[in-house]
């Protein structure tokens, strides 16, 4: 796939599991090479986009990921990674990483897999009832990017990470962008030592993307930056972008919705989830799978 091929392509997305929509008028562009970051709070539909990409929801709309339909052609080639693994029995099972390694196929990809392992440093010989959470975190990320990916969607996965080892892994997934094409999203609320890594910012906002934006030409981030330096702040301005971004958010919410008189807080469509699920029950409860 050339660089000026599109990876993702989403238009005018609108998606709900029976009541509210979670996603509304949503749109997506990204050509081959992108790392796009999606910035959103809580609840806002950053996870059922990267399901939908995945092939994970069935959607009326044109959703279309390395030149095929999301879910009708389930085109190869595409990795989704969550925080639901971590619910996976087997990964607290006494077993081996190596045994999970071989029965993955890790022979196929002989250097792949000594390089992830050399980033992620993950040992062989662990066995999964005795590690840390992080730990388990590694491995997942080892097993999960194996198959050389062209799209990959990420949501969450590096949360249990320290310090050190997000950052080498961050590192190899810009790598991989830039020597093989690949395309990445990342949905994540950790922006600290991710400055220089994006290509895309996506805002995204009550299930559709108020703007995407592309690093080498963001005003908006710059104004920011200079503010930085003239304050001598040390605090990361893409941080500061970001929860300008959430608090704006915040307060539009405030303004537009109504007040649930039994919390105090703004009434959403996650409420509306809550409240119909004897209605929408079996709907509603795909939603978390």
């Amino acid at each position: 796939m050339s660089s000026n091929q599109e990876s993702v392509a989403v238009n005018k997305l609108n998606y709900g599991y029976g009541g509210p929509l979670i996603l509304k008028d949503l749109s997506l562009h990204l050509t081959a090479g992108s790392r796009c970051i999606l910035v959103g709070a809580n609840g806002t539909g950053k996870t059922t986009l990267l399901r939908i990409l995945a092939g994970k929801r069935m959607v009326e709309g044109d959703v279309r990921v390395l030149g095929k339909s999301a879910f009708i052609d389930g085109p190869a080639n595409v990795t989704y990674l969550g925080t639901e693994w971590a619910n996976n029995p087997v990964v607290r099972a006494d077993l081996t990483v190596e045994y999970l390694l071989k029965s993955m196929g890790s022979n196929r990809w002989p250097e792949r897999t000594k390089t992830l392992l050399d980033v992620l440093e993950v040992d062989t010989t662990w066995r999964l009832h005795q590690v840390s959470d992080g730990q388990r975190r590694r491995v997942q990320l080892v097993m999960g990017l194996l198959h050389p990916w062209k799209l990959l969607l990420l949501d969450e996965v590096t949360v249990d990470l320290d310090v050190w080892i997000r950052a080498e892994f961050l590192s190899f997934l810009k790598r991989e962008t830039e020597e093989r094409g690949a395309t990445i999203i990342y949905a994540t609320h950790i922006f600290d030592g991710l400055g220089e890594w994006p290509t895309h910012l996506a805002h995204v906002n009550e299930g559709t993307i108020l703007s995407l934006n592309q690093m080498n030409d963001f005003k908006e981030l710059e104004e920011i930056k200079a503010y930085y330096r003239e304050h001598q702040l040390l605090d990361s301005p893409l941080m500061g972008l970001c929860y300008r971004w959430l608090r704006q958010d915040k307060m539009v919410r405030k303004s537009e919705l109504p007040i649930d008189p039994a919390t105090g807080l703004p009434h959403t469509r996650w409420d509306d989830l809550s409240e119909e699920m004897k209605k929408y029950g079996d709907k509603y409860y795909n939603y978390w799978k």
